[in-house]
């Protein structure tokens, strides 16, 4: 699908997606601030990371009220309702689905109240591979699912399960039983709280307003909210941020496995991961992709947007000019139009065209990021071609990706993924080029300027950091194959007392809310 930042993901076939991006979470305790207002433009900066819905939960330190929906943030929100909106505490969410279907009940943040009176509003950058287990674990505990198939919705409701606990206590209580990818922010009414995986594979930073405390996916999102960046939050670390001050807990043991893609094609470029700059190591990776792979040519051209750092190091390595050779739409924002057959065949010129007197009687290199299935590439080659190029040599910024990831990127099926069935030359066939080039697994590593101990690698190695669950108890609707009885249970049984309610508002526009909280305006 087409970014929400106007980039174009490798989604130009509607049927055969690419690489998706995963979610990305933003959490801001700042009493005095409009939080609502801050949580928006975080997710705003956010918004590359999922666009299948958004959501932001508030608190005034008495209830806490979710506003959700299906769609990009400037479709979700508006002004009245963001002013509606109020409070001291707030997190946010910005949803592509890895674990339960894009339906309204999946979307984020979720909500849970405790037979305590506690309400609990979570949001989640991940994947968790025990889904299966935590969601019989749920069930045994008498925690309806309210039509939820996210493992999100699974670690929410088992928060919610230990009422006499508080919500501290009970996170160091069930942080420790997750297994997989998880990059947390969630809150009570008083209380921001944050939390990341033993392995930090999915980013998570803190950072320093005037009058509060902000955490979010990538520092970008700390930038357009003017907040300083104080650090990461921790492989296997809880913070909590409320009148007392921030402080912090270990649940785990740090074994720090960040993920690899975030620096090809994930983060954006103007992030900083683990005090990496994301776009001078991309720029680096095209650097070394030109001394692995070099090529007589006339241009260097970028698949727009995310091969363009890449294809600038390409060419100063390599000493070719760099140009513009592929113009993209714009407005490639999120349409539900579907093409008809005429325009469908037409395919990538939908959102890309060709420079023709940039590109005619030219030697191309055409540098992208990654190639997951070579529909993309196969359709760029062909197009350049029919403008007039003479020859296509294509280079990619990433190692072939051999095995499917588990820990938040919703890529193919690994039968689907060209390079498991293909060698190097049965891919340059397949799309169609003169020459084709990878930039090896170490040279990727070292333009991250982390040691390769250090890195989630599984896409590229298939070695997995984190155990996969034997048989077929994984995947992204595995919870939706879970039964809801347990022992001695019917599957209508009474919710616990006091759990959250989530109603439609207006025009069936969806709300969730806390007991007793009040509902936020809507749109008319």
């Amino acid at each position: 699908m087409p970014r929400g930042d106007g980039r174009l993901s490798h989604d130009l076939d509607p049927q055969q997606p690419g690489p998706q991006d995963e979610c990305g979470v933003f959490g801001v305790w700042a009493p005095g601030e409009e939080v609502a207002k801050l949580t928006y433009f975080g997710l705003y900066a956010l918004q590359h990371r999922g666009q299948e819905a958004a959501g932001i939960a508030v608190s005034d330190g008495s209830s806490v009220v979710v506003y959700k929906d299906l769609g990009l943030v400037a479709q979700v929100f508006d002004e009245p309702t963001l002013a509606s909106l109020r409070g001291h505490l707030a997190i946010g969410h910005t949803r592509y689905s890895t674990t339960g279907g894009s339906t309204w009940e999946n979307a984020q943040p979720t909500i849970r109240a405790t037979t305590a009176g506690t309400t609990i509003a979570l949001a989640h950058n991940g994947n968790l591979v025990n889904s299966a287990e935590l969601g019989r674990e749920a069930a045994a505990r008498g925690m309806d699912p309210d039509g939820s198939t996210s493992d999100t919705a699974l670690v929410t409701a088992l928060l919610a399960s230990r009422p006499d606990l508080s919500v501290e206590a009970a996170a160091l209580e069930v942080l420790p039983t997750l297994r997989g990818a998880f990059s947390f922010v969630f809150m009570d009414e008083t209380t921001l709280y944050a939390a990341r995986d033993p392995y930090g594979v999915r980013p998570l930073v803190l950072g320093r307003l005037e009058r509060g405390w902000v955490v979010a996916s990538e520092t970008a999102a700390l930038d357009i909210v003017g907040a300083s960046v104080v650090r990461e939050i921790e492989p296997g670390e809880l913070l909590a941020i409320d009148e007392d001050g921030l402080r912090s807990a270990r649940f785990a043991v740090p074994d720090p496995k960040g993920c690899l893609f975030e620096y090809v094609y994930i983060a954006r470029p103007d992030a900083t991961i683990a005090g990496r700059n994301v776009h001078a190591a991309r720029v680096q990776i095209g650097r070394q992709l030109a001394k692995e792979h070099p090529v007589e040519a006339d241009l260097v051209i970028p698949v727009p947007e995310s091969g363009t750092p890449a294809a600038i190091g390409y060419a100063e390595e390599s000493g070719i000019t760099y140009g513009a050779g592929l113009m993209k739409n714009a407005y490639v924002g999120r349409t539900f139009i579907q093409p008809s057959q005429t325009l469908r065949q037409l395919g990538i010129r939908l959102k890309l065209n060709p420079l023709r007197e940039n590109v005619r009687g030219k030697r191309l290199v055409v540098v992208d990021d990654s190639i997951v299935r070579g529909n993309t590439q196969r359709a760029i080659v062909r197009m350049l071609r029919e403008a007039g190029a003479l020859e296509v040599h294509v280079r990619i910024s990433s190692p072939p990706v051999s095995w499917p990831c588990f820990y938040g990127i919703d890529f193919a099926t690994r039968a689907e993924l060209l390079a498991n069935g293909l060698d190097n030359e049965g891919i340059r066939r397949s799309i169609g080029a003169d020459t084709l080039g990878y930039v090896s697994l170490s040279g990727l590593i070292a333009a991250t300027e982390q040691p390769k101990t250090r890195l989630c690698r599984a896409c590229f190695d298939g070695e997995y950091p984190i155990g996969l669950p034997a048989g077929n108890l994984i995947g992204k609707h595995v919870l939706e194959g879970v039964g809801r009885r347990v022992a001695g249970q019917s599957p209508d049984a009474e919710r616990p007392q006091g759990t959250g309610t989530e109603l439609p508002g207006p025009d069936n526009h969806p709300v969730a809310a806390s007991p007793g909280g009040a509902h936020p305006s809507h749109r008319q």
